[in-house]
């Protein structure tokens, strides 16, 4: 169940989203921007050119220094936080399962989306996006957007690269997207992320694995059957198969980590064994998700 325990919220009130980049909201928030427009706050001066609004000249520096300056003021601007969260059927797999920690962490992240006056809309994909829940701004939506996360069930194939070209195509105004995934897709993820990062997002990639995906606690003969195509094998585990199936999950990770790294995208590596608290309250804050 993703709803929160209130003593957790109490922390969580005391966090903020932190985005690497400057957006421009529709709307005044709480959010100072770096560009200079319209406020009640004074920020600086520049030079006046031709086709500046009159309204902001100071007449004052005109009168003793005869040259024309304009007056800029602080902006401020609303954050826009996506939520995309994988619930395809690979993702019910372990104890949690990926997908109810998946849920949890973007309660977390919604709550305090919402507790700052930002904007949060969350989406649930599999090989296309699913569910969705409109933008929302205020704690008055937090039960509402409890609700829903708590109706996201498993089931269908990875489609990461639709998913995120959907998405994207329904969420125009730019901000943070935050995408939940253990991003077990045979297509591949590069696609989609490459599609955020390319439309200036600024995004994380929180790559959740089972931690019996990542040391399996299986011997002997066995039948795997793949959770989202229903495709079996038969395989004997053995020690030096295991030792091949250790290295192809750290090459999995270390590639995704590396893929991010060069596009900029924040990458966070986690399985279901670490408690979602202490991934909220120290691993995010320590990867500049939150402050």
């Amino acid at each position: 169940m993703p709803v929160l325990d209130n003593e957790f919220m109490k922390k969580l009130d005391q966090l903020e989203l932190l985005s690497r980049k400057v957006f421009t909201g529709r709307l005044k928030g709480e959010r100072r921007s770096k560009k200079r427009g319209i406020s009640i706050e004074f920020a600086d001066y520049r030079d006046y050119v031709a086709g500046d609004d009159l309204r902001f000249l100071d007449w004052n520096i005109y009168g003793r220094l005869d040259r024309l300056f304009l007056k800029l003021f602080m902006e401020e601007e609303d954050l826009y936080v996506y939520l995309l969260i994988d619930a395809s059927k690979s993702m019910e797999y372990g104890d949690p399962s990926k997908l109810e920690y998946a849920k949890k962490v973007a309660a977390a992240l919604g709550y305090i989306t919402l507790t700052n006056m930002e904007r949060v809309s969350i989406g649930a994909f599999s090989d296309t996006v699913r569910d969705y829940f409109r933008p929302a701004r205020g704690k008055g939506q937090m039960w509402k957007m409890f609700d829903f996360l708590e109706n996201i069930h498993a089931d269908g194939t990875t489609g990461l690269s639709e998913s995120c070209r959907r998405f994207a195509l329904r969420n125009r105004t730019k901000g943070m997207v935050i995408l939940l995934s253990d991003f077990l897709d045979p297509s591949g993820y590069e696609e989609g992320l490459r599609l955020f990062a390319g439309m200036k997002y600024d995004l994380y990639a929180i790559h959740i694995l089972s931690e019996d995906e990542v040391n399996p606690p299986y011997t002997g003969d066995m039948k795997l059957v793949d959770a989202e195509t229903g495709l079996d094998a038969e395989i004997t585990m053995s020690g030096p198969l295991m030792k091949v199936y250790h290295n192809r999950v750290r090459n999995f990770c270390d590639g995704l980590k590396n893929f991010c790294s060069k596009r900029d995208i924040s990458y966070l590596y986690t399985t279901t064994a670490t408690p979602f608290d202490q991934l909220v309250l120290n691993y995010l804050k320590q990867g500049g998700l939150l402050k």
